[in-house]
């Protein structure tokens, strides 16, 4: 709603506009009402000229000021009634009713086309049971025609106006939560793509570094051989990993493409390789029949828990045990805390944050730290229903 003080261009022609009109019915001497018996001052052109001039007027104010240019608008028609009268006064007197219910205050145009519409039925009635006469039924009907069918058409234009508005302000709010919900997803999906490349690639990478900081350190051709053989291994296993991560990401439609999805049944193997890279790894797995995103996460908890024994843990018995209780897969691993006299692989922490982001995921708790002489790590994955994804 325009509130500064100059007309806008509209008004300005619709009250030049109406003020020519005006101005040439008055020179060809068409007026609304017959002359007064006997002839009065009221007949002269001066006295429908004012009322013109300051309806005109009031045409400038009807998108700026409805409220006063509507108050001051009906003072002229008012004292329009007296003299012959012009269609033009009128014509803008309706003019200004419609802008007042469609620019006005929302209050005022709410109360508008009410008080039009008590006036049209006094301006029916009143003069019905004054003079008793069905013509008199025209009076209400010309009050209607001039206030309560333009204040009526304003409250429908104006209706139909805020809707738009609403319904576009409620476009703009849809599109932007769609980009945030997109934005969400780019991140969760890449969130997710780290932790799967991280557990995925992290276990064989560590076996590497430290079988070939070995063979690099010992000037012992057996152990060098063994140590390659275990890296040749990895670098296989490896490769084979990258492959399947990339068969995920590529987005080809080929039902032949390789998709990384381990399982619970296979944490056997996982403890096989571990022991082939060094660690005595004892396995007791007691969990039956879980959902697949809990599946998903023990089995990478498992695994990076692994790859951290293999890269931090002290010689001895690294132990996993997995088993359900209260609703819930409960997974903990221990591994010898203390110091480690062999080589060690660098680590980045991403391992700790993954495994505790796959918990989080799906409701559960994680921890990980020192326990007396044994490090442990620990995670409850509650069943549910097996709903989210903890990829």
């Amino acid at each position: 709603m325009a509130r500064g003080l100059r007309p806008h261009r509209h008004d300005v022609y619709i009250a030049v506009g109406g003020l020519l009109g005006g101005l040439a019915l008055l020179g060809i001497g068409l007026h609304t009402r017959a002359r007064h018996a006997p002839a009065s001052v009221l007949d002269q052109d001066w006295a429908v000229a004012v009322p013109l001039l300051v309806t005109a007027g009031c045409e400038l104010l009807r998108r700026t000021r409805p409220g006063p240019a509507l108050l001051v608008g009906t003072a002229a028609v008012v004292a329009d009634l007296p003299t012959r009268g012009s269609l033009a006064t009128v014509v803008m007197f309706t003019d200004l009713v419609y802008a007042a219910v469609l620019y006005g205050p929302p209050a005022f145009a709410r109360r508008l086309p009410w008080i039009t519409g008590l006036f049209t039925v006094i301006g029916t009635v009143v003069p019905l049971v004054v003079w008793r006469t069905p013509q008199a039924f025209l009076l209400g009907v010309g009050v209607a025609l001039v206030s309560l069918v333009p204040a009526a058409t304003g409250w429908v234009v104006r209706n139909h106006r805020d809707t738009a508005v609403a319904e576009r302000l409620r476009a703009e709010q849809t599109a932007l939560l769609a980009d945030m919900d997109r934005a969400q997803a780019v991140v969760a999906e890449r969130a997710r793509v780290a932790r799967e490349l991280h557990d995925m690639i992290a276990n064989h990478m560590s076996a590497i570094a430290i079988h070939s900081t070995a063979a690099l350190s010992l000037d012992d051709p057996e152990t060098s051989r063994q140590a390659l053989t275990v890296i040749r291994e990895n670098s296989v296993e490896g490769l084979a990993e990258m492959r399947r991560l990339i068969g995920i990401l590529r987005d080809s439609g080929d039902e032949r493409a390789p998709a990384a999805a381990p399982t619970l049944d296979g944490l056997e193997a996982l403890a096989e390789t571990a022991r082939g890279n060094g660690l005595e790894v004892m396995l007791d797995a007691r969990h039956g029949e879980v959902p697949t995103p809990v599946e998903l996460a023990a089995y990478r908890i498992v695994q990076e828990s692994l790859t951290n024994a293999l890269k931090h843990a002290a010689p001895g018995r690294v132990t996993v045990a997995l088993a359900r209780r209260d609703g819930a897969l409960e997974v903990a691993v221990t591994s010898p805390y203390g110091h480690r006299g062999g080589p060690r692989a660098p680590g980045s922490g991403a391992g700790l944050v993954g495994m505790r982001e796959r918990a989080a995921l799906l409701g559960g708790a994680f921890a990980a730290g020192p326990e007396g002489a044994v490090w442990t790590v620990r995670a409850t994955l509650p069943l549910g229903d097996g709903e989210g994804d903890p990829a």
